[in-house]
């Protein structure tokens, strides 16, 4: 008589889920795929779709998490791993200390995809339509707490991925980018409800049943109904040129971040920059962040005067990015106006943790020996700041990843009609890390209807239109000037008017409706 193990079972179960686990990681890894540089925005629709059915089928709260923990490690892995180069080939951190930073960092990120995985798993048999609606607004909140919690990381939000050229980029001027990523995890959701099998009898033949039919076809309506909708609210004109066109140069000069803060490569750097500004055509100069190796008050009279001479001639202003010290104590990192315009400035208030300051110094201020890191401890400028005055335009003025934050670039609209984001992307080498970096400020362009100006001193230096399409580049790696005609533009989208209160507030509406009371049980 054939015995049959106890264990055979025990094993094979054991077996899926770790299979489900490493599927998880490779598919959050090809996530990143839908960003840029690759742009193929309905890879995470589907690797989503994959992730909603996993947690469909998995009953146990833990196993959810390690599910969801796992496609996140997999997409932060493959997508913010630029970070060792920063710490590393930058940073003069030892590899293996980079490395094992680089990891934990990606692991706290992951942690959001697995709170979502458990929350599901938790309540999703109490809920109607979890995948449609509870799964959506669970993924949707814990990103903006991501985007804001410790300083906030929004780097790889999933609407990023579908902008500008998915339908579903139509929600960022009304919801901004947690808008569109609460519309790309509903189609994920919709689509992981129609993978699934249709109910069997006993015999295992389908039932021939016409209502779960007709709950397909309304799905399916519905999906078709939510791209449909961010392609009409696409061919919106939220906002409207305002006065003459302007002639804007964007100056990337291409000094290597090895020797960017060297004392014998200083001359060097300020001549490249003057070269490159009294080339210019544009009646709106700007250079990129900390252009200029020196605090404020070191550069030459005469070099500034220089620049402020040649921008007169164009009746402009010349922006330049450089570290400022403060009237009392402590030092900024500035953009400064020169030109026909009284002197303006712009001091950065959203610091880069251990890059621009040090958060908890008293327990991590050790890191401040590992890290070669020139300037780390920055003040921040006044959270309230207006547009800057110049070349006939009101510039809203951000510097470095502080575009990542939406909420905040809203602060200096709708009076602003031009949106100017000066980087320093050389710390990230030759990764993916600025090609990303482009795609958030496209999302910013079209949140807020305006052109946004980018300068950076590697690249992606770019002209981006209010559709959040590029219409100038620069290439990377090399000293080059971008040239354009752009138009400001006035009037509040949407999301200019009311932030991202109306995203998450369809969250909560889609939680309440989750668990309203109904008959019967969910099939």
């Amino acid at each position: 008589m054939a015995h049959r193990s106890p264990s055979i079972a025990p094993r094979s179960s054991f077996t899926i889920r770790h299979s489900s686990f490493i599927i998880a990681f490779l598919l959050g890894a090809a996530t990143v795929l839908g960003f840029a540089p690759f742009r193929l925005f309905p890879v995470p629709i589907a690797t989503l779709a994959w992730l909603a059915w996993r947690w469909d089928h998995e009953p146990h709260p833990g196993r959810a998490a390690w599910c969801g923990f796992a496609f996140g490690l997999g997409m932060f892995l493959a997508g913010v791993s630029w970070i060792y180069v920063s710490l590393h080939d930058f940073g003069a951190m030892p590899a293996p200390l980079a490395a094992v930073a680089t990891l934990l960092f990606c692991a706290y990120l992951a942690l959001y995809p697995a709170a979502a995985g458990w929350l599901f798993a938790k309540f999703q048999r109490s809920a109607t339509l979890p995948l449609v609606l509870l799964m959506p607004a669970l993924w949707v909140v814990l990103e903006w707490t991501r985007g804001w919690l410790f300083t906030g990381f929004p780097w790889l939000a999933v609407g990023y991925s579908q902008v500008p050229s998915s339908p579903l980029a139509g929600y960022a001027p009304v919801f901004g980018i947690y808008g569109v990523s609460l519309a790309s995890v509903m189609s994920s959701g919709l689509i992981a409800v129609l993978w699934r099998r249709p109910a069997r009898n006993d015999e295992g033949g389908a039932i021939n049943d016409e209502r779960p039919r007709r709950h397909r076809w309304t799905l399916l309506s519905l999906l078709i109904a939510l791209w449909a909708g961010g392609y009409a609210l696409a061919q919106v004109e939220w906002t409207r040129p305002s006065g003459e066109p302007v002639t804007v140069s964007l100056l990337q000069g291409n000094i290597p971040q090895e020797l960017k803060w060297r004392e014998d490569r200083i001359a060097t750097t300020l001549a490249v920059y003057r070269k490159l500004a009294e080339a210019s055509a544009g009646r709106l100069v700007i250079l990129p962040e900390t252009a200029l190796p020196l605090f404020l008050d070191d550069v030459p009279r005469d070099y500034l005067e220089a620049l402020a001479a040649h921008a007169r001639k164009n009746r402009g202003d010349v922006l330049i990015g450089v570290p400022e010290k403060g009237a009392r104590a402590g030092y900024y990192n500035s953009v400064l106006s020169f030109g026909t315009a009284p002197t303006q400035a712009y001091r950065k208030i959203h610091l880069v943790p251990f890059g621009e300051f040090i958060p908890l110094r008293p327990v991590l201020g050790w890191i401040v020996g590992v890290l070669a890191i020139p300037l780390q401890d920055f003040s921040r400028g006044a959270e309230t700041q207006q547009p800057l005055a110049v070349a006939g335009q009101r510039v809203a003025v951000n510097i470095c990843y502080e575009d990542a934050f939406g909420d905040e670039i809203i602060r200096q609209l709708p009076h602003a009609t031009l949106l100017v984001n000066v980087s320093n992307v050389a710390w990230f080498g030759d990764s993916i890390a600025p090609k990303q970096h482009l795609q958030i400020s496209q999302a910013r362009a079209l949140e807020t209807g305006r052109f946004m100006l980018r300068a950076t001193n590697t690249g992606m230096t770019a002209v981006i239109s209010p559709r959040g399409t590029v219409e100038a580049v620069a290439p990377e790696f090399t000293a080059a000037t971008v040239t354009r005609e752009v138009r400001g533009y006035s009037g509040a989208t949407p999301y200019v008017r009311f932030g991202n209160y109306p995203a998450l507030g369809i969250a909560a509406l889609f939680v309440l409706v989750a668990f309203r009371p109904r008959r019967g049980r969910r099939r």
